[in-house]
């Protein structure tokens, strides 16, 4: 038996290296699905990439089915302080479940958080598509060369805040997140009509998740503020799709964010 810590230092006891694991995060799904796919059993129903996953179902992030989860007999559970409640967390651990929980709101946590849960808890090496993301988001923060709106959800709406993974990824290429009240928390409400004002934003990012915005839904609200349509998950997403999002997102003086 070896005891590890999880990113809430919450001890994880392990017999070996987990060989059965479930996963109740979109990002943390597609990270072992890439790296060892053999070892993911169950994933929740919003776990889309890879496509054509083939593993057992667990319902969704915030209301996963604890006993169907439980009849996998995992070896370990991944989860995501935000994405996932304490209160599944623990009732997990209370049926004798390990459980590992990440805590990522920066790039450069969220590459130290996947080298720890593969490398330590799961004994794999270091895989290809982490090292090349490292590579790849290296380097300070740059200064802000665009302001951004980040809509997160309508009616009522709510934008990207501080402290995210979302505003920290696009601080790294050169765009500050703009708009609702800081006071509002991580992901503040907004009025539209402050939001589509030149003088606070230069763009209005409009991802397909959580909330699927698209050319007809969402860019409408905006009058004096040029919109764009992205891929959530580039936006949001910590496992390979940071080599994505780094490669595909527009860097600084370009056009845009």
């Amino acid at each position: 038996m070896s005891t590890h810590v999880d990113d809430l230092a919450a001890p994880v006891d392990l017999a070996g290296p987990a060989r059965r694991v479930v996963s109740l995060v979109p990002s943390l799904t597609e990270a072992l699905a890439v790296t060892c796919p053999e070892r993911l059993v169950g994933a929740t129903d919003w776990c889309t990439h890879p496509a054509g996953l083939d593993v057992a179902r667990v319902r969704g992030t915030k209301n996963p089915d604890l006993a169907a989860l439980a009849a996998l007999e995992p070896d370990l559970v991944v989860a995501n302080k935000e994405e996932n409640r304490e209160l599944d967390v623990r009732r997990l651990r209370e049926r004798g479940v390990a459980v590992w929980v990440t805590e990522i709101e920066t790039v450069p946590q969220a590459l130290a958080s996947m080298r720890r849960l593969l490398v330590e808890a799961l004994d794999l090496a270091e895989p290809a598509w982490l090292a090349d993301a490292a590579r790849a988001w290296a380097g300070p923060v740059p200064p802000p060369r665009t302001r951004a709106v980040v809509p997160v959800w309508r009616d009522p709406w709510m934008v990207v805040g501080r402290p995210t993974f979302t505003a920290d990824l696009l601080a790294r290429l050169g765009v500050e997140v703009v708009g609702g009240d800081p006071a509002g928390g991580r992901y503040p409400p907004a009025e539209v009509a402050a939001l589509d004002d030149p003088s606070v934003a230069d763009v209005v990012l409009l991802p397909d998740e959580p909330y699927e915005f698209t050319a007809g839904d969402g860019p409408e609200a905006f009058a004096r503020v040029p919109t764009r349509l992205v891929s959530g998950r580039l936006l949001t997403w910590y496992g390979p799709a940071l080599v994505e999002s780094a490669q595909s997102l527009e860097r600084p003086g370009s056009q845009g964010a």
